[in-house]
């Protein structure tokens, strides 16, 4: 599989349209990622005002038209975004990469993050024919451990990786969509996470 990613991508399901960030987003995306607890389990600036949303945007189109990654805003019908949802880290010789995804604070409790990952998951599988998917989460964070359970990722008992965000530490334990290919421990060391995160602890 090449590691460039498709550009521009719409993907639509189960009452949701997933789409490209567009510049016109941004008073949106500010208010959306303005969140103690979005930083909380996040690398994300805090607090999150109209520079930092210029700068994500920009990075975000950065990687998209360079392929690579997928960073989509979760809308009910390509209008306002209500959240996010992303595939990053593309190990392409493992055939392996991670997801994200965070809804905004006055939309959550609606399935959306469910829904939005469930989505990118099948299509990860489906159309880029991507083995083995991701997820890294604080498991202190139970909101996103409920969305990864219910969308039938589990727990790979993989070492913690350290993450460092505006309100300090956090120790990301990883899952993977069930029915993946069983990683071995050389292609565990060797995967994204060593790479984008730099050291286990």
């Amino acid at each position: 599989m090449a590691t460039r990613l498709p550009y521009p991508l719409t993907l639509t399901g189960d009452g949701l349209v997933l789409r490209d960030w567009r510049a016109e987003d941004l008073d949106d995306l500010v208010a959306l990622l303005d969140d103690p607890d979005i930083a909380r389990w996040t690398p994300m600036t805090s607090p999150f005002d109209p520079e930092a949303g210029l700068a994500y945007l920009k990075r975000a189109h950065q990687g998209r038209i360079s392929g690579r990654r997928i960073q989509l805003a979760i809308t009910e019908d390509g209008g306002r975004p209500l959240g996010e949802v992303l595939l990053f880290g593309v190990d392409a010789a493992n055939r392996e990469a991670e997801l994200g995804y965070l809804v905004g604070a006055r939309h959550r409790r609606r399935g959306l993050a469910s829904a939005s990952l469930s989505l990118l998951s099948t299509y990860a599988r489906s159309t880029l024919k991507l083995g083995r998917l991701l997820l890294r989460i604080d498991p202190a964070n139970v909101a996103s451990t409920a969305v990864a359970r219910r969308c039938g990722y589990r727990l790979t008992g993989e070492a913690p990786i350290l993450q460092f965000g505006p309100y300090g530490s956090s120790s990301l334990d990883t899952w993977e969509l069930s029915g993946d290919r069983a990683a071995t421990r050389l292609e565990r060391l060797k995967n994204v996470a060593a790479r984008r995160y730099g050291r286990r602890s």
